[in-house]
This record gives structure tokens, sequence and C-alpha cells, in this order.
């Protein structure tokens, strides 16, 4: 039987893209007749491998087979992405713009010892220096020339040959390296967000059932995979429904799970964040969600379990960029009274304040959550999500005002908890917050 019988003929179509032959051109007539499917069938499935990464329509070219990529890091920048970011012009290399670099060396010394510090993969940051553009490239760097300066023919040709880009842009030194460090430090944040598509489990066999099985069929299958929830799916691979197996305490084996199962489950994608689909399998008193594509079709499933785990991995990155928040906390210190109970202290700087010169109610609220993330903390460790917030607004705070945060637990149980913050200029009361909130458990 030929193999591609066992699949739907949309699969079949990717199935044979992925068999051919690296730079082979692909039409959607062609695909058509050797496949004998409509081309419309055709053009949706190979719409589909370009976004695997397995083909790509380039422009006179037309549609390709290419070479799967692997993800790139997402703290390391390409030289097209350096290119892009400087607006730069390309003199040379152009074959190796996909490459990733590991480290910047700004050429601000003698040759000599700026040999010394360049190693493959790094970008050389310098100006109209044309012997240290030759000598980056024999060192397997790219070099990135600032000021808008040319390069001579040879290293031109030596890039070419290396397959190492020589770009150069119109901004000075101290510019290029601004950049750098702000695009670097954006990627460093990104990292620390966490999405589904870097969770989910794709590799566990049987981890959904089809919505004609029996409730016979779903008990061997339970035996098999040692699980209790499954996402039950249509003949296109779709949720339609879920099904646990309290669900089929009772019902004979013969029973279709389609009158059992519950219907419209809650779906998420590989872009969203686990924070929310935490708070989605929190709000809800789920503890799996299905993980579909663009078409909706199931491509796996996490469980809080997994975000659980994935939350905690967060906090032990070793590499983390600085946000607006981490900013303005790193200035406010932790304080214990007399009587060992904790409040925050710290001022009102002018990245925190409105234009009427008041501290910003956007900021406002990201200091009262840190106030009471950091007191729960105390108590319990484990993430918050944050239900309602409530504040009273009751004397304007000015720039250079030294702030005094003092929460105070009101109710503290397994799930839930409300927290009270006060908030102090002088001694005088200005905020008071109410906030309510329960733990990812």
């Amino acid at each position: 039987m030929n193999s591609y019988e066992m699949t739907t003929k949309h699969e079949q179509i990717i199935q044979y893209i992925e068999e051919l032959d690296i730079g082979t051109r692909i039409s959607v007539r062609k695909i058509a007749q050797a496949l004998n499917v409509s081309e419309g069938t055709a053009y949706r499935a190979i719409k589909e491998a370009e976004g695997r990464g397995i083909v790509s329509t380039r422009g006179r070219t037309g549609t390709v087979r290419i070479e799967k990529k692997e993800p790139q890091h997402i703290d390391k920048l390409t030289f097209e992405e350096i290119r892009s970011l400087v607006d730069g012009e390309v003199l040379g290399g152009k074959g190796g713009l996909d490459k990733t670099l590991n480290k910047f060396v700004i050429g601000a010394m003698q040759l000599e010892a700026m040999i010394r510090y360049i190693e493959p993969g790094n970008l050389l940051i310098v100006g109209n220096r044309n012997k240290a553009h030759h000598s980056a490239l024999t060192l397997g760097a790219g070099v990135l020339i600032t000021g808008g300066f040319d390069t001579p023919a040879e290293v031109r040709e030596l890039a070419d040959e290396l397959a190492l880009p020589v770009i150069s842009c119109k901004y000075d030194t101290y510019t290029v390296a601004a950049l750098l460090n702000r695009a670097l430090s954006e990627r460093m944040i990104k990292k620390q967000i966490i999405l589904v598509g870097d969770i989910i489990r794709k590799d566990i066999p049987l981890t959904s059932i089809h919505q004609s099985s029996t409730v016979g069929h779903l008990k061997k299958l339970i035996e098999a995979t040692d699980h209790n929830r499954f996402p039950v799916v249509d003949d296109a691979n779709k949720p339609v429904g879920m099904i646990i197996a309290k669900d089929i305490i009772g019902a004979s084996d013969s029973e279709s799970i389609k009158n059992l199962m519950s219907v419209s489950p809650i779906t998420v994608m590989p872009h969203t964040s686990i924070a929310t689909a935490g708070h989605m399998m929190v709000w809800e008193g789920i503890e799996l969600i299905p993980v579909v594509d663009g078409q909706e079709k199931l491509i796996g499933v996490i469980s809080r379990k997994d975000i659980l785990k994935a939350m905690q991995s967060v906090h032990s990155q070793p590499q983390q960029g600085e946000t607006l928040e981490d900013q303005i906390w790193s200035a406010f210190e932790e304080i214990r009274d007399d009587d060992g109970r904790l409040y925050f202290r710290g001022p009102v700087h002018t990245s925190m304040i409105n234009q009427m010169g008041y501290i910003s109610e956007g900021i406002l609220g990201s200091m009262i959550t840190l106030a009471v993330t950091s007191t729960i903390k105390q108590h319990k460790k484990k993430d918050l999500l944050i239900d309602h917030t409530s504040v009273y607004y009751l004397a304007p705070i000015e720039i250079e005002n030294i702030v005094e945060m003092i929460p105070t637990v009101i109710e503290l149980s397994r799930r839930f908890c409300k927290i009270e913050v006060e908030m102090f200029v002088q001694g005088q009361r200005v905020i008071k917050a109410m906030v309510t909130a329960r733990f990812l458990d």
C-alpha cells in the first residue's frame, strides 16, 4: 500500500514536499497533477508547508523546497537583524546574513591589540580601517563599518568567499553601540516571557481521542497512557470537547464519548504566554488545555503542572533584561519595623511621573502589584494572579517625594488572598488600595 494512502490529501502533499530534494522548484499545478488533487487543495498545502519552514517563496525564483531551519536562540541577533537595525548597506558576504553572532567588539584600539579580542562569530564595529576589516574576516568575524565609509574590493571579495557580512551604516560608533545594547536588552526581556509553544507536549503519544470513540476505547486509552484527561477531536483533528475519567463513571462501554464530553473546550495557541494560559486554567478551574495551530487543529496539550514548572524556571534564568518595573523597584528597599512588619521605601523618579508632575497611575498600579507580590512571597512561595484592585487617591504624589508603601494581609487562604496597601509621604496617607488575588497551584 502506498504510504500516502494512510493520510489525508493535505498531509499527503506535505509529505510529498518533504521528500523533494532541497532546491526543487514547486508549483501549484505540478503538485496537483502529481498527486491528483485540486489546485485549491495544493495551494493550501503549499502555504502550510511555507509556515512549517520547508518551502520558501522568492521573487523571481518562485516557491522552492528549502532545508528547515532550527529556531534561533532568542538572545542572539543575526547579521540581517543588525543590518535592519542600523539601516545598513551590505557591501559583501550576503550569503552569511542569516548567521547569528555571539559578541560585539568595538575597534577603538590599535590593530595588533584588536586582533586579540576578535573570535569567530563576533561582529567588529569599526570605522574606515581597511586592514581591520580584512583581519576580522580572516578571524571569522563579520564587520560593521560606522560613519558611512566603504571598504576595498578585495575585502568585499573575501567577505563573499567566507560568507561573512560586511555592513556599512551612517551612524557613529556610539550610536550603533547604544542601538545594539537596547536590541539585546529587549531580546533578554522576551527571553523571560515563556510562551505555550516553548513548553507544549508534542511527543506524548495518544494525547487525544476521536469523538466517534466509545467509553470502552477511552478506558483502554486511560490504562495505556495513565492519563485521565483527553481532548476530543473531530475528523479534521480540531478539538470539539474534553473528556475526563469521572465523566464516564456508570456509563456502558458501548456508549459514545460524544454524549459525555464537555463541549466547546478552551484552547490556546503556541504564541500565547504561559501567564495567560495559567490565568485561564485557574479562572476556569481546568487542569489541561489543548494547543491548536492557525487552522485550529490540535498540535499538543499543556497541563497546570507544565505551567508551574515553566514559571519556576523563569526565576532561575541566569540572564535577564531589565524592564521599567525592574528599574523602578530596584530603587525601593525592603524594611521591617520594630514589630517585624514589612514595608517598602523609595523615591519618585522622573520616569514615574505624568505630564502634570504627579506619579503616573499606571506606574502606581505596578508598584502596588509588586508590593503585594513581595509581601505574599513572605507567606507562600507561589505565583499570584491579580483578580481586582481598587485604588483611592487621597493626595497627589510629586516628583522627588520619598514614598513608604505598607502592605497589610487582610485575608490569606489556600487559594485566595486579600491585601491592603497604604502609601505615605512624610507621614501623610496619600493612597489606599485593596487588592484581591488567587494562587496558581
